[in-house]
């Protein structure tokens, strides 16, 4: 199954106790890197959501974030009077040093800091039971973002993958012809030479050490069976991008291989055919999990 990295969701959050919306947003990165962003107040529930997210997802930068506009939870609020009589005592000085005879208000007070601190009275797995199904929904969706991409990825990977099929099946095809024009070349080479003294034994065992060094068999059937490992890991496993890559760099070796051995142009024109092929899978790869 393919998953892209990349990836998006947004949710309102409209409940009888809180008001806000969640979006979850990714990028390729070769490792996973979550980043999250909550409400200060709510800042203690960060490592549940960096759970959640890390048993879910393998590989990519992805951003989380959380925007709280309304949350009906009881409010303390606590008055600092040391801090209140220290400020009204400063006021008055300024107001008689400048000659201002105006009567000191509670809101001049109140508009420094720290002369009224108040905190939400939360409760950390009540909030989590609040968020939990807002996220699970949340990631739902960004799911199937993913899947959708990753949809459209392994389409793409698959065209490629007939290409690289279809390349192999030309590189097979030539076997014989390679074989005909080892023979073909030695015989002509040792009549050139020795003309019609020609030692039957010798001929074969030259041709026998050319045909080992030239055949592409071995490359052949194991290119062939790389391809069947890809398409059964796509099919298989949740997060193939790695092993799918170390495939391509096999099938890429041996590709590389059948070009060093070939002495036929329809099996060169195949071969920069496979590489190309090979190349656009590898950038494919870089987009999934």
């Amino acid at each position: 199954m393919i998953k892209s990295m990349t990836g998006f969701s947004h949710r309102e959050i409209g409940n009888a106790r809180m008001r806000g919306s969640m979006e979850i947003k990714s990028y390729n990165n070769r490792y996973l890197d979550l980043s999250i962003s909550l409400p200060p107040h709510l800042s203690r529930l960060e490592p549940r959501f960096r759970e959640f997210l890390s048993q879910r997802i393998v590989h990519g930068k992805v951003e989380l974030w959380l925007r709280i506009r309304s949350l009906d939870v009881p409010v303390r609020a606590n008055a600092d009077l040391a801090a209140a009589k220290a400020v009204a005592a400063t006021l008055r000085e300024i107001a008689a040093a400048v000659g201002i005879d105006e009567p000191l208000r509670l809101g001049n007070l109140l508009s420094f800091d720290g002369v009224v601190a108040y905190e939400r009275e939360l409760d950390e797995d009540e909030l989590w039971s609040l968020l939990e199904g807002e996220l699970e929904a949340c990631f739902a969706a960004y799911e199937d973002s993913r899947l959708r991409e990753g949809q459209a990825t392994r389409a793409d990977i698959e065209s490629q993958l007939g290409r690289i099929a279809a390349g192999l099946a030309t590189v097979s095809a030539a076997v014989p012809e390679i074989e005909r024009s080892v023979r073909t070349q030695l015989q002509t080479r040792f009549k050139d030479v020795m003309g019609d003294a020609i030692d039957e034994g010798r001929v074969l065992a030259e041709t026998a050490a050319l045909l080992m060094k030239y055949t592409v068999n071995e490359e052949i059937a194991r290119l062939g069976a790389h391809i069947a490992s890809f398409r059964r890991i796509v099919d298989t496993e949740a997060s193939p991008g790695k092993k799918l890559d170390f495939l391509c760099q096999e099938m890429n070796r041996e590709v590389n291989t059948i070009g060093s051995k070939n002495i036929l142009l329809p099996v060169a024109e195949a071969v920069i055919e496979l590489k190309d092929a090979l190349e656009n899978v590898r950038e494919q790869l870089r987009n999934i999990e």
